[in-house]
């Protein structure tokens, strides 16, 4: 196995633990992070936002499989399942990430999946006629932005 491939199933594995600082540790300290939520994330913010999501999951399973690199680029299939606690409501996420790397650690890192598809199960009706525009996923973004925020003010670091 490609060490890349392996940093991969390392940084899953720990997530599967919900292990934020182990996540972390296989991250470069300029890692660029990107999502549909989290379209932005640069360096701690990246760590500290899988920390947030580890520290407020209650019931997230992780599935990951496909996970491919070589010395620059990997990728990975993962799949969450979890309540989205603004709602309530069970999300199943499906997920593609694509990595890049320097120095044994990953350097780049965006995840994607289908916003409308996420939207219609995390916020039920609304999320089901709106979901596809960009009032609800800029709505989102600046909701999941100040719940990151309030959480680095809360670790001393924002």
């Amino acid at each position: 196995m490609h060490p890349n491939a392996a940093l991969i199933e390392r940084f899953y594995r720990a997530f599967q633990a919900r292990d934020a600082a182990a996540m972390g540790a296989c991250y470069h300290p300029e890692i660029e992070f990107s999502d549909p939520a989290f379209p932005a994330l640069r360096g701690r913010e990246a760590g500290a936002m899988w920390a947030m999501l580890c520290a407020r999951a209650q019931d997230l399973v992780i599935e990951f499989g496909d996970v491919r690199a070589d010395d620059a680029r990997g990728r990975a299939h993962w799949e969450a399942r979890y309540t989205f606690s603004p709602t309530g409501r069970r999300v199943h996420n499906v997920i593609d990430a694509d990595f890049g790397f320097r120095g044994g650690l990953i350097a780049r890192h965006v995840d994607r999946f289908g916003f409308w598809r996420w939207a219609r199960q995390a916020l039920g009706p609304a999320g089901l006629v709106l979901g596809w525009t960009p009032m609800v996923r800029n709505r989102v973004r600046s909701d999941a932005r100040r719940g990151l925020e309030a959480f680095l003010r809360r670790q001393g670091g924002g």
